[in-house]
């Protein structure tokens, strides 16, 4: 950032160096780059001040060159203008320091200052001031009090017309001012500093703030910014300076879209710096060279290479072959049974989601091994050929598992842009807190509500002749609603709740009613159903067929008596006597299969799971 005479420079005389200073100044080095061009002088130009020698005496006595083995000597010297000897670039810029003159600046103390101009090349002085403006600049502040800490050396100034506000710059931060690092560089004081107008603000919850996450109250103050081209993106100030500093002009952007002109513009005037110069990571050095290195290590359950996984082998069955559709994820080639490289490998995550596409959901279903030497963590959990385009069912539940993360993140995002889509419109609930569910199920059913408007709670009381409205909070009115959700009949659990199959709540369309409150509760910021079983979460995000459910989801005991005394068969004699006693119950539910080795238990105790959990209660779940 830099600034030099927008008009003609004040006709006075250039001060006279003493004998040999001139010299000296010629050969000081710059202490840093420019940002950028030159721009406009600000207010005013210096006044007439003392002579040199006189100005020296401000400055230390005599030119002492730092010794260059101590770098951080320079943190104990004060700055000529605030007199601060803290070095927070993000707070006063970066704090330069000449060692012939012993002279430290901050470089926003030094670019704000009203009385001094840019008159040097981008190699004279610092930043482009040269060393006898900056003395003249020091002599002229030293006559004025800083309005709020009431010392001398205030070089700043409101630019508003009639106002005689001074000021240090860390002090007009600590009192709220606002400095614009563009055009004149101007200064505004707090009572005449540029606001943000916000024609109607129906915001009557926090926010959160797009960089750091954390909620705010979305009320534009010195502190809280909202961006001009998105109506729901807030920042804290402090985060956006941050930001800009380690994005530059170049990168420095709306985080919700992309916008830069019009968000720099805006930022700028109210008081964020924005450098000319390139984002951060992008003068890292070799700050991605690891995106170079191929990928070579073996991911497969069961490596056979005795060398070892990270072992590769090129031209041999020891070679590494890497995932054709991600890359990140390897194998031997000897440890999938590929015969050459040529061949197609994807791994476990990439298969699962190639599998679930629509041209695999067809594929027939294949039995598990007739033998009873393989167990049944052996079948689930063995790689399969890749040239087969199939996958069992428990592999295909373990590598959507592996993705957990990845959905999770996904069905967040999702929900944070629903929120977005809030409107600022209101829509009032009249609600009975002694019947809320059924209240709540009147305003909902209403033909003129609308889940897209803001909710507004009010809360009343039948036994009220006088019809009365105390006002609510919209939180413990959705927290109520969970509440009720958690012990209604249409879920069955003590503490991991799954559906049941209710006839009443199907007749009365409750299962419906129950899925749109609970969206209603997520998309407006309540609380989530904190009670569903992994299995009821992983039916709404992976699709019930993805599902696998376990014992824990059987809330029948005779149901899970059932599927115990199958698992625990030892032979095939007791999984047959299990089967004749049971045979009503699994030909009504379409389990009956006939037994011909110990292992067929397994696929006999997953079909009754799939069936007591899933199955059971599809309607239910296609209502809700």
């Amino acid at each position: 950032m830099s600034r030099v005479a927008a008009g003609p420079a004040p006709q006075e005389a250039e001060p006279s160096a003493p004998s040999g200073l001139q010299a000296e100044v010629d050969e000081f080095e710059s202490c840093g780059p420019l940002d950028g061009a030159a721009r406009g002088r600000l207010y005013g130009s210096p006044k007439e001040g003392k002579s040199d020698t006189t100005v020296l005496e401000l400055l230390p006595s005599a030119p002492c060159k730092m010794n260059e083995n101590k770098p951080g000597a320079s943190q104990n010297l004060a700055c000529v203008f605030c007199r601060k000897n803290d070095d927070c670039p993000n707070k006063y810029g970066e704090k330069k320091t000449n060692e012939k003159w012993n002279l430290t600046v901050h470089y926003y103390c030094l670019l704000m200052s009203s009385g001094i101009w840019q008159r040097g090349k981008e190699e004279e002085g610092v930043y482009g001031f040269l060393i006898e403006d900056i003395r003249k600049e020091v002599n002229r502040a030293s006559k004025l009090k800083c309005c709020i800490c009431k010392k001398t050396g205030a070089s700043i100034g409101c630019v508003t017309p009639r106002c005689k506000r001074s000021y240090h710059f860390p002090c007009g931060l600590q009192r709220e001012c606002i400095f614009q690092f563009t055009g004149n560089f101007a200064s505004f004081c707090w009572k005449h500093r540029p606001v943000q107008i916000i024609t109607s603000n129906n915001y009557r919850d926090s926010l959160p703030c797009t960089i750091c996450l954390e909620y705010l109250e979305p009320v534009p103050t010195y502190s809280i910014l909202r961006s001009p081209c998105c109506k729901n993106a807030w920042f804290h100030r402090d985060c956006l300076q941050v930001q800009a500093i380690n994005a530059g002009v170049f990168f420095f952007r709306c985080t919700i879209c992309n916008n830069s002109d019009i968000f720099q513009k805006e930022m700028l005037r109210m008081g964020i710096h924005i450098p000319e110069k390139d984002a951060s990571w992008e003068l890292e050095e070799n700050a991605y060279q690891e995106l170079l290195q191929h990928y070579e290590h073996c991911d497969v359950r069961r490596c056979r290479c005795k060398e070892g996984r990270d072992y590769n082998a090129p031209d041999s069955k020891w070679e590494i072959k890497r995932c054709q559709c991600c890359g990140s994820s390897g194998t031997h080639l000897a440890c999938s049974s590929l015969r050459s490289w040529e061949q197609n490998w994807e791994c476990l995550e990439c298969r699962g989601i190639l599998y679930n596409s629509e041209d695999f959901q067809k594929a027939k279903k294949h039995t598990l091994p007739n033998t009873n030497s393989v167990g049944i963590t052996d079948c689930l959990l063995e790689e399969s050929s890749p040239k087969l385009p199939r996958q069992s069912p428990g592999a295909q539940h373990k590598d959507l598992l592996r993705q957990g993360n990845k959905f999770r993140k996904e069905v967040s995002t999702i929900m944070v842009e629903l929120g977005f889509q809030i409107k600022k419109k209101t829509k009032r609930l009249w609600i009975n807190k002694a019947n809320v569910w059924n209240s709540a199920l009147d305003g909902f059913r209403n033909q003129n509500f609308n889940p897209s408007y803001t909710i507004e709670v009010a809360y009343v009381d039948e036994n009220d002749n006088f019809g009365r409205e105390h006002p609510g909070s919209k939180q413990e009115f959705l927290s109520l609603l969970m509440q009720h959700l958690e012990n209604s009949p249409i879920f069955e659990g003590s503490l991991s709740k799954n559906l049941s199959l209710n006839s009443q709540a199907l007749n009365e369309n409750l299962y419906y009613e129950a899925g749109k409150i609970l969206a209603i509760s997520l998309v407006h910021g309540g609380p989530s159903p904190g009670f569903f079983s992994k299995t009821l979460y992983n039916c709404l995000v992976y699709g019930p067929e993805n599902t696998q459910p376990i014992l824990d989801d059987v809330s029948d005991f005779d149901v899970a008596q059932i599927i115990i005394r199958v698992n625990t068969a030892t032979n095939v004699a007791d999984l047959n006597s299990v089967v004749n006693e049971c045979y009503n119950y699994l030909e009504l539910i379409g389990c009956l299969r006939l037994i011909t080795s110990l292992s067929d238990k397994y696929m006999l105790a997953k079909d009754i799971l799939v069936y007591h959990v899933i199955k059971r209660v599809q309607a239910p779940f296609e209502r809700w």
